[in-house]
């Protein structure tokens, strides 16, 4: 299974910024040894071309150049840094490069992305540009799906993402999130299921599985984007959920479970997570990216790109 990774364009933060930038190495460096069949895989850059899909072309100029107004930048929690640009960039092209692999190879990973607090012309949360959305637009541009759903399982709802792709029928976006928790102005995603502060396992999952009949039910995609989030664990600052990690782990059988049954390809993003204990949040998300590994090799996709790889080295 491939994984893409952009940890090596770490951000210059204060060091009492609550952002976890660690978190994104320690990932690699835990699934690296813990993850067999795994290659890694540096991020693409996602070039102005793949970001205008989904952005104002006034927005990305003024991020690549850094000439946000104060106001803007803040919002976006980071300071402007060229490492700011850069990693926003290969973040999304690890979301398209995933994308593309689990076209071929039924799952793939970005271990980064899950973006979902950028808007076409501005950004927000520790989002600047919205990964899933040019992702989904970028297949559909390549013309590899024509139906894409974004399957977002971060605590925080994907308020960016609903806003981009708001009234475009042809990608499906699903945010199982805790409704009184950050945004506090909630967007219209085409379903969104909001959660209690406390919510533990059981009525996640339940939630869960509800939300997923009802994807079922009114859209049939091509291509998976899940954003797994590691925030609605337990011990999370900012989710206010209860998870327990085995229950994190069944929420991603969930979504796994309705791909395979369907022959659908998922592109996993990992999204937000912000542990009390940093180990907790990488706890998480390797767990994710383990589990979608063991899920790859029964997919029915599995096998095509290292075939195809295989067939081009040889000629």
């Amino acid at each position: 299974m491939l994984a893409y990774y952009a940890d090596e364009f770490v951000l210059p933060l204060p060091p009492d910024h609550r952002f976890p930038m660690r978190k994104y190495r320690m990932l690699r460096d835990g699934v690296a040894a813990s993850v067999t069949g795994l290659e890694l895989c540096e991020a693409p850059r996602a070039d102005d071309a793949d970001l205008l899909r989904a952005h104002t072309a006034d927005y990305v100029r003024q991020v690549s150049a850094g000439q946000l107004d104060a106001a803007r930048q803040r919002e976006i929690g980071f300071p402007w840094s060229v490492e700011m640009v850069e990693r926003s960039r290969r973040s999304a092209g690890a979301s398209i490069a995933a994308c593309r692999a689990a076209l071929a190879d039924g799952i793939a990973v970005n271990l980064a992305g899950g973006t979902h607090h950028a808007y076409a012309d501005k950004g927000g949360g520790f989002c600047v540009f919205n990964d899933a959305a040019i992702a989904a637009r970028a297949l559909q541009a390549e013309g590899r799906v024509a139906r894409v759903a974004v399957v977002d399982l971060d605590v925080h709802q994907g308020n960016g993402t609903a806003s981009i792709l708001a009234g475009d029928p042809s990608i499906f976006t699903l945010s199982l999130h805790g409704e009184k928790n950050y945004p506090f102005r909630k967007e219209a995603s085409d379903l969104d299921v909001g959660l209690p502060d406390g919510c533990g396992d059981e009525a996640y999952l339940q939630a869960l599985q509800q939300a997923i009949e009802m994807l079922s039910q009114r859209f049939s995609p091509q291509l998976i984007i899940y954003l797994a989030g590691a925030d609605p664990h337990e011990g999370d600052r900012l989710g206010r959920l209860k998870l327990t990690l085995g229950g994190l782990a069944r929420r991603d059988a969930l979504v796994f479970d309705y791909a395979l049954a369907r022959r659908l390809p998922v592109a996993v993003a990992m999204a937000g997570g912000y542990g009390r204990q940093i180990e907790d949040t990488v706890a998480v998300h390797v767990q994710t990216v383990a589990l979608a590994a063991q899920y790859q090799l029964r997919h029915p996709l599995r096998g095509a790109a290292a075939t195809a790889r295989v067939a081009g080295a040889a000629a």
